[in-house]
């Protein structure tokens, strides 16, 4: 799983159901939720 930082939780933590999106510029990026608060969480870049 892709581990992420949580802005609400102020932590890191895995990522629940991770999707690989790509950005406008063409980078490569993982979005997600946070098992615990349930915020969405970005991390630009990981697999």
């Amino acid at each position: 799983m892709t581990e992420a930082y949580c802005v609400k939780c102020k932590k890191k933590c895995e990522m629940k159901d991770p999707k690989e999106v790509t950005m406008k510029n063409g980078k490569k990026a993982v979005t997600g939720t946070c098992p615990a608060c349930g915020t969405k969480m970005f991390k630009i870049g990981g697999k």
